[in-house]
């Protein structure tokens, strides 16, 4: 079985930052396409960042409220995603999950994933 397991949560004050990671482990590990949502009580899972693999190159692909202070990277063996977060906001606060998937996935949306972790929380206050 594939497993991601997400890291990196935490408390913060308003401007500071965070890295999540999320590592894939299993049977299938390297994978083409791996992104970072996140929810918070009562609303709707959003996308945060993905990271898809392209013939020219990775591509990736940011929400708007995020765009110039997240960046989402994925390393070389392609089983593991980051999520560097910077200028944190109260309204960043949520729990932030990984997903992945071995082949192709839909940008900024949960179209595509095969996998998904069970999340870390992020808190910004």
């Amino acid at each position: 079985d594939v497993q991601l397991v997400e890291s990196g949560g935490g408390s913060v004050q308003t401007g500071g930052s965070l890295r999540l990671s999320c590592v894939v482990s299993g049977n299938q590990r390297s994978m083409n396409c791996m992104a970072w949502f996140r929810q918070v009580p009562g609303k709707e899972r959003e996308a945060v960042a993905t990271i898809y693999n392209w013939s020219g190159g990775p591509r990736t692909y940011y929400t708007d409220p995020v765009k110039g202070r997240f960046t989402i990277t994925q390393n070389d063996t392609k089983n593991t995603a980051y999520l560097q977060m910077n200028s944190l906001k109260p309204e960043d606060t949520a729990m932030y999950s990984c997903a992945a998937a071995q082949y192709g996935c839909v940008a900024g949306t949960r179209n595509g994933f095969d996998y998904w972790g069970r999340g870390t929380q992020v808190t910004v206050s």
